[in-house]
């Protein structure tokens, strides 16, 4: 059968199946969903826990021979697969598919493996599997589900998070939820059980050098010159990654070329932001940098952008964080006179 994880507790309480099958890309909530199938599988007297890692040239015929020659007098065990890639290739198919048709008594196998793509969906040892236990297949958390994502995780460990400290958050941590449960950890270790704050969030964030980063868009888009200089300045010292500045920084520079595109043949500026995603409290920051830019000007940005890119990565010569500032220094420079957006869209 096929569960999700909304459905997983409910299905514990009734049941367990011989074998179950996690699969997804957010490492956060396959770990969750395992540590819960465990759990239920202690609650229910399996003491033991034998670990396996697939990687290339696994032996396969030694996991099934010492599953099969387990003693009557083992304790119940669950066999437990971490298969990097759901494609198993023909004999470790044939071992999956064999242990679910003739289950071992008292062993319960548990694998975990990456998203399942359309072909590995309909491969014959997954069917086999949601034929005589379970598949959960484990998809992120949509954008705009985040916040109150936030808000429930933040609750199962005793904080009461404001829906202003949920969406900051949310902002911070781009959709890596293993940033977000450590951030609730920290908040945790902080202020201990009870309510945060919006401040409280921006204090946690603040005393974190690898949220610099966002700092440096905010001050970026806001022109503010020395705010920005100096958040480059604390990258640049801590020894960030210049890879993981540009990426910010290219990331501004797409979106506010999408959205200036989008503008430019009819949208209005908020259902633009709705569409990509910009979240509401941003709304505003994005919207005066959005005025301030021309089509042409973005495009520039993009190709330098691009050329600093090849420097960071050795194709081109000079020095990252030289070519970084420069690349920041181009984007607060003021819009020097040249055609309209339109006038230059038309011709392009």
């Amino acid at each position: 059968m096929k569960v999700n994880l909304a459905q997983l507790t409910s299905h514990l309480s009734r049941d367990l199946a011989p074998a179950y099958l996690v699969a997804g890309d957010e490492p956060l909530l396959v770990s969750d969903a395992l540590r819960e199938i465990r759990s239920a599988a202690m609650r229910s007297g399996f003491e033991d826990r034998e670990q396996h890692v697939v990687e290339r040239g696994y032996n396969w015929a030694a996991l099934e021979a010492g599953t099969e020659n387990l003693s009557l007098f083992s304790s119940k065990r669950i066999i437990e697969l971490r298969i990097p890639s759901p494609r198993l290739g023909v004999e470790g198919g044939k071992t999956i598919r064999k242990m679910v048709e003739h289950p071992v008594p008292d062993c319960l196998l548990l694998i975990a493996t990456t998203k399942l793509d359309r072909t590995a969906s309909q491969s014959a040892w997954v069917k086999c599997i949601e034929h005589g236990g379970v598949v959960l297949q484990v998809w992120p958390i949509d954008r705009q589900k985040l916040p109150n994502w936030i808000v429930q995780r933040a609750k199962s460990i005793g904080l009461d998070m404001s829906g202003a400290a949920s969406e900051l958050l949310a902002e911070r941590i781009e959709g890596n939820l293993l940033a977000a449960d450590q951030e609730l950890q920290k908040l945790l270790m902080l202020l201990g059980k009870g309510s945060v704050s919006e401040k409280a969030v921006v204090e946690s964030v603040a005393s974190n050098a690898r949220f610099d980063v966002f700092s440096l868009m905010d001050a970026m888009l806001a022109r503010d010159d020395k705010r920005t200089m100096r958040a480059l300045n604390v990258l640049q010292d801590e020894g960030a990654s210049p890879s993981l500045v540009l990426w910010a920084v290219s990331r501004e520079l797409f979106l506010l070329a999408r959205l200036k595109a989008a503008v430019l043949v009819g949208d209005l500026e908020v259902t633009a932001m709705q569409r990509n995603k910009v979240w509401k409290n941003r709304q505003p920051l994005v919207s005066r940098a959005l005025k301030r830019c021309h089509m042409n000007e973005l495009i520039a940005l993009i190709k330098r952008a691009s050329h600093v890119d090849n420097v960071i990565k050795g194709i081109a010569k000079g020095n990252p964080w030289n070519e970084l500032i420069g690349l920041v220094i181009e984007v607060l420079r003021p819009t020097q006179s040249q055609p309209t957006d339109k006038a230059h869209w038309q011709a392009n």
